[in-house]
């Protein structure tokens, strides 16, 4: 009857049969409005309940794994080769911008409230495990206990066993506690109590990724083209316009504004091939270098942006997406030759200038890849590709002189020979003849892809959380030993909740240790 007893104070005490009572007090039944809400509550914070809502959850994502979200750039021509029941179907169940619709926003709201709901209700059943611990028993209720053992050395008093036994659990790294009655003593060894709590750990982050998943939603993305010299605070971002798939009006535009500017400095491409051409097959790498200049944190931010390595400022993230096809340069390089001096060469900078022997300072105005004169005698360009390359030049010299000339290659110059306007017009200046000898490749200009993404480090944050406590939950447990000490004989009794074969080969050794104190763990 002793060892009944203390197992139902045990049970009653910590809750060690886990066992979910009903909510309605006095055996009655609520009723009315009370006992809607009583259902509701129930149902939310019922696990099955929970777990279908995190199911829903999963298959949502998938969805929008698999099928593109309306949002990107290469959705028109997705959408173009769906059949006209999947436009249908696909359209109406919000499957085209799935994040964004609000079903989706709802399971997370009623899956995260399942989690404060269910914890809030199983909370004070793990709790009693650290604020109300047995810390006495009888022989009866260790022996009843799923880990059990009794070790008896008659020629040992209770005093002697206790220490043996104390000792024992300390070099098993239990935690332990001694309790003295009259005819016997228990000893209370834990370790892992911290182990109830996990749970409780990994629903904050599970609450963490969610939040940070709906901070996510509220994000957008936009493009901007970035050249030297030029600034900007805003970017465009594609709209496509589901109601209006099948006309000119599909896709359409709109301007997102920038908390902050940014200014082109430099923009370089590395080529594999140098005489070939910069299109995409012929790359290594595209680098931008922009500055920040952020008035609200009174702050200026250099930036260097290039493929596979994003740049993060102020929850934007900036990627290298793509660039403007047409040819420039951004460095040339001259031969310059005085009507009355030798000739030197001469390297300048996109948008740059240098100073020649003289003192004369030569400026870089533009890159022609492909010089063609029009009918109307304007200079425009032939072609996107390096077919007659020219960099249009100012230079001022030190007498104050001023004029602009083109510079062509040794080709061009020949050519432009022949055509007595053009060379007139373009190549002859009087005081200088310049060549373009050399030229780096670059694009006209790059384009930055710019996404707002204001919850990507509390979901990082979250991941960091979830990963953490369930290693810590799943590789650790709560371990009870209660040891019960009478002249002679000493009963062990415990358990765990989970990794049981780990508890009971620890108990194991641990009643192997008070047999005989000197034999090896």
């Amino acid at each position: 009857m002793a060892g009944a007893s203390d197992a139902a104070v045990e049970d009653a005490a910590t809750g060690v049969a886990e066992i979910e009572k009903p909510r309605s007090g006095g055996g009655q039944k609520a009723s009315g409005l009370s006992g809607a809400i009583d259902r509701i509550l129930s149902l939310l914070s019922s696990v099955p309940f929970g777990i279908v809502l995190l199911m829903l959850l999963i298959i949502a994502c998938m969805i929008g794994m698999l099928i593109q979200q309306q949002e990107l750039d290469s959705f028109p021509a997705y959408y173009a080769e769906l059949t006209p029941a999947e436009k249908t179907v696909y359209g109406r169940l919000g499957f085209f911008d799935i994040y964004h619709a609000a079903y989706f926003n709802l399971l997370l709201l009623l899956l995260s409230l399942n989690i404060i709901l269910a914890s809030i209700d199983h909370f004070p059943t793990a709790w009693s495990f650290i604020a109300r611990k047995k810390l006495t028993a009888s022989p009866t209720y260790a022996m009843a206990q799923k880990f059990k053992e009794k070790v008896e050395i008659p020629q040992l008093g209770r005093k002697q066993l206790t220490e043996r036994a104390s000792e024992a659990a300390r070099k098993m790294r239990f935690k332990v506690r001694l309790t003295e009655e009259d005819n016997r003593t228990t000893i209370f060894a834990e370790r892992g109590v911290w182990n109830r709590l996990g749970a409780y750990l990994v629903h904050i982050g599970l609450l963490t990724i969610f939040a940070g998943g709906f901070m996510t939603s509220r994000g957008f993305t936009g493009m901007m083209e970035v050249s030297p010299n030029k600034s900007s605070n805003r970017m465009i971002q594609n709209v496509f316009n589901i109601d209006n798939a099948n006309t000119q009006h599909a896709i359409g535009q709109r301007e997102l504004e920038l908390p902050f500017t940014i200014e082109g400095v430099d923009i370089q491409q590395k080529l594999i091939n140098k005489s070939g051409s910069i299109d995409a097959g012929n790359t290594l790498d595209w680098l931008t270098r922009v500055r920040i200049v952020d008035q609200e944190a009174g702050k200026t931010t250099e930036a260097l942006i290039h493929m596979n390595t994003p740049f993060d400022y102020r929850g934007y993230r900036f990627f290298q997406a793509s660039f403007n096809p047409l040819g420039s340069a951004r460095t040339i390089k001259l031969k310059v030759t005085p009507a009355n001096g030798s000739p030197q060469e001469i390297t300048i900078q996109r948008n740059g200038e240098a100073k020649l022997a003289d003192g004369t300072r030569v400026r870089y105005i533009e890159f022609n890849p492909h010089f063609v004169v029009g009918s109307d005698q304007k200079v425009t360009f032939g072609s996107a590709e390096y077919e007659n390359p020219a960099a249009h030049l100012a230079y001022v010299t030190p007498s104050g002189e001023q004029g602009d000339v083109w510079a062509f290659t040794q080709a061009g110059v020949n050519q432009m020979s022949n055509a007595p306007f053009l060379k007139s017009k373009f190549l002859d200046t009087g005081a200088f003849h310049f060549v373009l000898t050399d030229f780096e490749k670059v694009p006209f200009a790059h384009t930055l892809s710019i996404q707002f993404d204001p919850g990507a480090r509390v979901v990082y944050v979250g991941f960091t959380i979830l990963c953490l406590t369930l290693i810590a939950v799943f590789f650790f447990s709560h371990q009870r030993l209660w040891i019960v000490i009478e002249d002679g004989a000493v009963y062990l009794g415990g358990n765990s909740n989970r990794n049981r074969l780990g508890f009971e080969d620890r108990a194991k050794k641990l009643a192997a240790l008070i047999r005989e104190p000197v034999q090896a763990v």
